[in-house]
C-alpha cells in the first residue's frame, strides 16, 4: 500500500498545479485508505501536505501575474479566524463515537470522511453545471467584499473540520461568482489554500502527534507533482479545466461515501 500511496502522492501535486484544487480531495483518502492513517490525524497531515505543496505551486503563478492578491487577503482573513476556532474548539469537542444504529457505529473519523464526501458531491454539481453554462464567460465581475468574506468564512470552517484546503470550494466561488479567468482563479486559489492549510496545521500541533519523516516524504513527492501540473497547465485551455475538475470531484466523493457506508 505504501508504494501505491507514494504514487498517488504525485497526483496530489499534479491536481493542485493543474486545477488549483483537488489536492486535499486526494490527500485525505490517500492517507486514510493507502497509508492507513487515522482519519482525524489524516485531516491534520493533509493540511501540511496541501499547504506546503500549494505554496511551492503558487510561485509560478505569482511570476506570471496570475494571482489576485486582494481576493486572497479578503478570503484569507475570515478563513484563518474560522480555521482557528474550528481546530481549537469544534474538532476536539466531537466525541470518538457519534452514534450506533443496528450494530453500525458512526465514529468521529467516519463522520468527517462522510462530511468531506458530501461536500465534494455538492461542489462537483456546481462545477459541472456552471462549467457548461458559462464556459465562454471570462469577464470578471466587480469585487464583492461581503460575498468573498462569507465564502472565506465557510471555506475556513470546512478546512478546519476535514483538513481540506478548500480548492473545490474556492475555485467555484472565484470562477462562478466573480467570473475570474480560470488560470487566475487557480493561482489565487493556491495562495488561499496555502494560508488556510498551513495555519490549520499549526493550530492542530498541540493535540496531534506528527510523524515528520513520513509527512515530509509525502510532501516532497507531492511537490514534484505540482511542478509537473503547473507545466501541464500552460499547455491546456483554462476554460476546459472547470467541468473536468467537477467530474473528478464527483467520482471521488461517491467513492468515499461507498467506502464508508457499504464497501
Amino acid at each position: 500500500m505504501n508504494i501505491a500511496g507514494y504514487a498517488a502522492s504525485i497526483l496530489i501535486g499534479i491536481s493542485l498545479g493543474l486545477i488549483g484544487g483537488g489536492g486535499s480531495i486526494l490527500t485525505v483518502p490517500v492517507l486514510v485508505y493507502l497509508f492507513r492513517i487515522d482519519a482525524v490525524f489524516a485531516t491534520v497531515y493533509s493540511l501540511f501536505v496541501v499547504g506546503t505543496t500549494s505554496a511551492v505551486g503558487s510561485l509560478s503563478y505569482f511570476r506570471k501575474g496570475l494571482v489576485n492578491i486582494r481576493t486572497a487577503i479578503v478570503f484569507g482573513i475570515p478563513s484563518i479566524a474560522t480555521v482557528f476556532a474550528t481546530r481549537t474548539y469544534i474538532v476536539p469537542a466531537i466525541p470518538q463515537k457519534i452514534l450506533t444504529i443496528e450494530g453500525f457505529t458512526v465514529t468521529k473519523g467516519a463522520l468527517l470522511m462522510l462530511l468531506f464526501a458530501v461536500l465534494m458531491v455538492f461542489a462537483s454539481y456546481s462545477m459541472i453545471k456552471k462549467g457548461k453554462e458559462t464556459l465562454s464567460t471570462e469577464s470578471q465581475k466587480p469585487f464583492n467584499y461581503p460575498l468573498i468574506f462569507i465564502q472565506g468564512t465557510f471555506t475556513g470552517l470546512i478546512t478546519g473540520l476535514i483538513g481540506a484546503g478548500g480548492g473545490f470550494l474556492i475555485i467555484p466561488a472565484l470562477v462562478n461568482l466573480l467570473k475570474m479567468p480560470m488560470k487566475t482563479a487557480v493561482g489565487t486559489s493556491l495562495v488561499i489554500i496555502t494560508i488556510n492549510s498551513l495555519t490549520g496545521f499549526l493550530f492542530s500541533l498541540s493535540h496531534t502527534p506528527v510523524r515528520w519523516t513520513f509527512l515530509m516524504s509525502v510532501t516532497a513527492i507531492a511537490i514534484s507533482g505540482i511542478l509537473i501540473g503547473s507545466y501541464i497547465s500552460t499547455k491546456i485551455d483554462g476554460r476546459k479545466l472547470k467541468p473536468a475538475f467537477g467530474w473528478f470531484v464527483l467520482v471521488m466523493g461517491v467513492y468515499i461515501i461507498l467506502k464508508e457506508t457499504i464497501i
